[in-house]
């Protein structure tokens, strides 16, 4: 998804309500310290830091510069928040330990190499800490009712991400394998609507998913040349269906925290 636009893309598309009911669920409350991985344009970061007050910090990391600079710009500059340029496929010695790890919409991204990069992170995470998976299942696949030729390519463009860059479109139902496979414990999961979409299209929505599309033609040029009109019929296309009331859309988000381990011999307390 890289392109010029992707820093306010990310900022327009996340609900502040929907985030606070996500990370009331994981628990995140005042005083915690919390690790946003793959932090974005700060938006979240900051949702989170406004949970943990009093008190309480929230640092957002992200590889790109670019979105750490924005992040920094709009969400900087109060005690208890900052943001890093970081690789969260390398060791993170220097970010210290946290009470919450929160990871959303960062796993999508890495089919291969997820349960990697939560047994990195996890070296951040203090003993009794929760790590936070959030991600989609069944990634931009579930519309009616949509033209039989534009459903087509819509799957074929998905797929194609998968097998070319690495996409994971049902990253979500991985999430209870992952942490049971690293010793977490206490392991609860969760089922929620993210994208869901009927009525009358709210220009956050509109512009998301068309950046979506857009971006997604670019990178697959080659499944559109059969589709009648090329790209821009078919970009053209799915504005119109989704623009139509009747149109349904959706996709579940998957929530699961579990507990690392405290040490072997440690009492817990109450």
């Amino acid at each position: 998804m890289e392109n010029a636009e992707e820093e306010k893309r990310l900022d327009i598309k996340t609900d502040p309500e929907a985030v606070k009911a996500q990370a009331l669920w994981f628990g995140i409350g005042p005083g915690a310290r919390v690790l946003d991985v793959g932090c974005g344009p700060g938006k979240t970061t900051a949702l989170l830091h406004d949970l943990v007050q009093p008190d309480g910090e929230a640092l957002g990391v992200d590889i790109a510069e670019s979105r750490i600079s924005y992040a920094r710009s709009f969400y900087g500059g109060k005690n208890g928040i900052d943001f890093q340029v970081t690789d969260v496929r390398l060791p993170m010695n220097d970010l210290g330990q946290f009470d919450f790890i929160w990871v959303r919409f960062v796993l999508e991204y890495y089919r291969v190499g997820a349960l990697d990069i939560i047994k990195n992170i996890s070296a951040n995470l203090k003993p009794g800490g929760y790590m936070c998976l959030l991600d989609l299942d069944y990634n931009c696949l579930s519309h009616w009712e949509m033209p039989p030729a534009l459903e087509a390519i819509v799957i074929k463009t998905m797929l194609y991400t998968q097998e070319n860059y690495n996409f994971d479109l049902y990253a979500g139902r991985k999430f209870y394998a992952h942490l049971y496979d690293l010793g977490f414990e206490d392991i609860s999961v969760n089922v929620m609507p993210h994208h869901l979409i009927y009525g009358e299209l709210q220009p956050s929505d509109e512009f998301n998913w068309m950046k979506k599309l857009e971006i997604g033609s670019q990178k697959s040029p080659n499944i559109f040349k059969d589709y009648p009109g090329g790209i821009e019929s078919c970009l053209s296309d799915f504005k119109t269906f989704f623009r139509d009331p009747r149109r349904f859309t959706y996709s579940p988000l998957i929530l699961c925290k579990g507990r690392k381990p405290l040490p072997k011999g440690t009492k817990k307390t109450i």
